[in-house]
């Protein structure tokens, strides 16, 4: 290429690329009253066709305010000179697959789109306000510092807009204010720094608006505050090397899994709460948070499905005091919650608890009231949920609130025995309350000896062998009948008749049964059963 053959504004670029001087066209003009620079002038320019730089002289292409014709096309060349372009319309999309950079930066630019897969990019990489009508695509690029996508716009609605399969940055990946309409992948990224995505807003109905499956973040992954998503969000199998919050997000994915989060590794807090609104599921099955899982102040709502699934999560702090009561169920269904805070003002309508383990409950309520928090889930009977509750008690020294557990434990177990059995617990628990109410077998005790003392006081039995039979006493005759393996010589001496015979089978039959239910209930509370 010759310097006779190029325009005005190309000859001025020609002779400010060796010393890296900017150059203006028209910035903030419209199309047509901008300068135009062949995108094959660049290309050339790049590749070394322009004036070989003095000594000192640190060459770079600084331009602004024109229209590129043409197509930029620096697939798999080596660019030494850093780029730095402002204001520019591009008419076709810059070509740069498996290019070599030392540095690129655009900003304020339209463009149809820019393909940069498998890139390697030394410095930064900014795409900064940029609005695009086309796909950005990242497959595999790299780029040794940060990668900034702030305030840009991408567009492309009939499929993916950003794709960014196993990208890899040495830096941050600042996506604040970014605006995507269509789907953005980044599916096994790996990110050494923050991904930002404060104030973003990802629109893909009905589909997948973020998949960042097996995404690798060494810090931060930010989504607060202001941040929007119309479809679904994947994150599963990712690891945060710090923090994940959702602070002030909203999510809309009605009817489906909005925030699909399984087996995700977060090393410190993940945040759900402060505002968050989600409309559709969360999903966190099998993720392990460091420290804290919180939901306080959090609206999420999934009528007749499940809002917010917890199976199988680990976390040392759990906090479900969510803004209103969770519309949906809740599902923890043997996760590891830590120290859980919860509220019974915003308790979910309908809470499944088996297998669910915690260490402590920070909010302190009486044994009834935690009853009618286990009852929210399924109306089948399951222990755990009752024993945990009542282990939970006994770590707090609340002996007496973990039996009221236990009891309701045995009570909701009878309704799903059949009718002999039920029959037998009815008894045990009018008895001594299945073991753990002993003190009613005395008060039985107590008022039965006083019935019998008192009848048989005024009725007082023939003795057998009138010579032989001890001196009658109606206390221990009524005691003597009451306690089956204890006599005290009263019951063998003398015989009642009539209503006095039917008196002492009764109360002989009675003894009898209070003996073994509390043998029953005290065996199944010491082996706590």
């Amino acid at each position: 290429m010759r310097i006779d053959e190029l325009g005005p504004l190309e000859r001025q670029l020609w002779h400010a690329y060796p010393q890296g001087r900017p150059v203006e066209g028209r910035p903030g003009s419209p199309e047509a009253a901008r300068p135009a620079v062949r995108a094959e002038f660049l290309t050339a320019l790049l590749l070394g066709a322009g004036p070989e730089p003095a000594p000192g002289d640190r060459p770079a292409l600084r331009l602004g305010g024109v229209s590129v014709t043409g197509t930029l096309d620096l697939r798999f060349a080596e660019i030494a000179a850093p780029i730095a372009l402002t204001d520019c319309h591009f008419a076709g999309t810059p070509l740069l697959s498996g290019a070599q950079m030392r540095e690129l930066t655009l900003s304020e630019c339209v463009l149809p789109g820019l393909i940069a897969d498998t890139a390697q990019i030394l410095g930064r990489f900014s795409l900064t306000r940029c609005r695009l009508s086309g796909p950005l695509v990242l497959t595999r690029a790299e780029t040794h510092s940060d990668l900034d996508l702030t305030h840009t716009v991408i567009s492309a609605p009939d499929g993916e807009a950003v794709s960014a399969v196993r990208l890899r940055t040495g830096g941050h990946l600042l996506c604040t204010r970014l605006k995507v309409t269509g789907g953005m992948r980044l599916t096994g990224a790996s990110i050494a720094g923050e991904f930002d995505l404060e104030g973003a807003h990802l629109s893909r109905p009905g589909d997948t608006a973020l998949d960042a499956y097996h995404v690798q973040v060494g810090e931060d992954f930010t989504f607060h505050p202001g941040f929007r998503a119309e479809g679904r969000i994947i994150l599963s199998g990712a690891v945060v090397g710090a923090a994940v919050g959702f602070c002030g997000a909203r999510l809309h994915h009605p009817g489906d899994i909005a925030l699909e989060a399984i087996d995700v590794t977060v090393n410190r807090n993940a945040d759900l709460g402060a505002g968050l609104t989600v409309n559709g599921g969360i999903t966190l099955d099998g993720s392990v948070i460091g420290t804290r899982l919180s939901f306080e102040d959090a609206t999420l709502s999934r009528p007749g499905g499940t809002a917010l699934s917890l199976r199988l999560t680990e976390a040392r702090e759990t906090d479900l005091r969510t803004r209103v009561p969770v519309d949906g169920t809740v599902d923890a269904d043997n996760a590891r919650l830590g120290v859980l805070y919860d509220s019974p003002a915003t308790w979910p309508r309908r809470l499944r608890l088996s297998g669910t383990a915690y260490d402590a409950l920070a909010t302190p309520l009486t044994a009834t009231e935690r009853l009618a928090w286990i009852r929210r889930g399924t109306e089948a009977y399951l222990p755990q949920p009752y024993e945990q509750l009542a282990a939970a008690y006994r770590r707090l020294g609340h002996e007496d609130e973990a039996r009221t557990v236990l009891l309701a434990r045995q009570r909701h177990r009878r309704s799903a025995l059949p009718l002999h059995a039920r029959v037998w617990g009815y008894v045990q628990d009018a008895t001594v309350g299945y073991g753990y109410r002993p003190g009613r077998a005395a008060l039985w005790i107590i008022a039965l000896l006083a019935v019998g003392a008192s009848f048989f006081s005024a009725h007082r039995p023939a003795p057998l062998e009138a010579a032989k039979a001890p001196p009658f006493n109606p206390v221990f005759y009524a005691l003597d009948l009451l306690l089956p393996l204890f006599g005290f010589g009263q019951k063998a001496a003398y015989a009642p008749h009539g209503a006095g015979q039917w008196l002492a089978y009764a109360l002989t039959t009675a003894g009898w049964v209070l003996a073994t239910t509390v043998t029953a209930g005290v065996s199944r509370a010491l082996n706590r059963q």
